[in-house]
């Protein structure tokens, strides 16, 4: 019987009826919003061609859009990387042997997943900007990264956790019967199949890190949204900027997502997983006769390690 049956039954014949006149009744809806929201923007001026037509003007992207695009993907690019490092060195402290390890990663993850996002940036840029540690022209770039980097590890860090307990008992106890240590079973079999499960959630996060980079606006950071706003400001275009800069921030969260799924592929592909292609051709692997599926794919995946690694 498969996972997805075990979670919830297909549904039945009034079901998928049902479903259907829901998702007819729900477009029917979105349909209203949409129309309502162009009928506003038509009484308002906002869908007028001259409008629409100053955005297309090659001073508006040179000066203010593509400048403002640079900068969200340069705070999003290290926020990412220094996110991942946090949250990598955070996600194996929380799964540390030694408890004032595990405690210390604990409280600091929890603390700073409970922060809000823009609270640390508001925290970080007065710091700087009062010591101006960084300059004044970096001092709003590096309030961005800081707290990106604060919340969105402390999240990954989470992630690592989870995906590391999702994994059956057999992976731990496999690298434990060949002689590796706990250190040594969790970075060597552990964490690999887990970074691979947790790929999906990791790329919501690294969209939720893009996303959250706008919130740079509030502290003068000159990111895309602020130069949006700042287009709107001086050619009186306010909703067309807006709705340009929207189309561009799902532009590019789409381009990651694929990219990520990509990724996901090519790693399935070559048997990087919790139940991958590593054990196929080896006796006892899963699905082998007389070996339980909870330790077989540990035993295959320790195979491969050697012990002095």
């Amino acid at each position: 019987m498969s996972a997805h049956a075990l979670l919830f039954d297909a549904p039945g014949p009034k079901a998928r009826a049902r479903h259907r006149v829901l998702t007819v009744v729900g477009a029917v809806v979105a349909a209203g919003i949409a129309g309502v929201i162009l009928w506003k923007f038509g009484v308002e001026g906002q869908l007028e061609p001259s409008m629409w037509g100053q955005l297309l003007q090659a001073e508006v992207w040179t000066e203010y859009l593509i400048p403002g695009l640079v900068k969200t993907l340069q705070a999003a690019a290290v926020s990412i990387v220094f996110a991942i490092i946090f949250g990598l060195i955070f996600g194996m402290g929380r799964l540390s042997q030694a408890a004032p390890i595990r405690w210390f990663c604990g409280v600091v993850v929890e603390f700073f997943r409970a922060v809000p996002v823009l609270l640390m940036m508001y925290f970080a840029f007065g710091v700087y900007a009062t010591n101006n540690v960084f300059g004044t022209d970096f001092n709003a770039f590096y309030a961005v990264v800081t707290a990106l980097t604060l919340y969105n590890g402390s999240v990954i860090a989470e992630l690592v956790r989870s995906g590391v307990y999702s994994l059956p008992k057999g992976q731990s106890e496999a690298g434990l019967s060949i002689g590796l240590t706990a250190g040594q079973t969790l970075r060597s079999i552990q964490l690999p199949q887990a970074l691979t499960a947790m790929l999906p959630a990791l790329v919501g996060q690294l969209v939720v890190i893009l996303k959250d980079s706008a919130l740079g606006t509030a502290i003068t950071y000159p990111e895309l949204l602020a130069q949006a706003k700042n287009v709107g400001t001086a050619y009186g275009a306010v909703i067309p900027a807006y709705i340009l800069c929207a189309v561009m921030f799902i532009l590019l969260n789409y381009g990651l997502t694929v990219i990520a799924g990509r990724v996901e592929k090519r790693i399935n592909r070559r048997g990087h997983t919790a139940a991958g292609t590593v054990t196929a051709g080896l006796p006892g692997a899963v699905g082998g006769p007389g070996v339980p599926p909870s330790t077989g794919v540990g035993v295959g995946a320790a195979q491969n390690l050697d012990p002095t690694d």
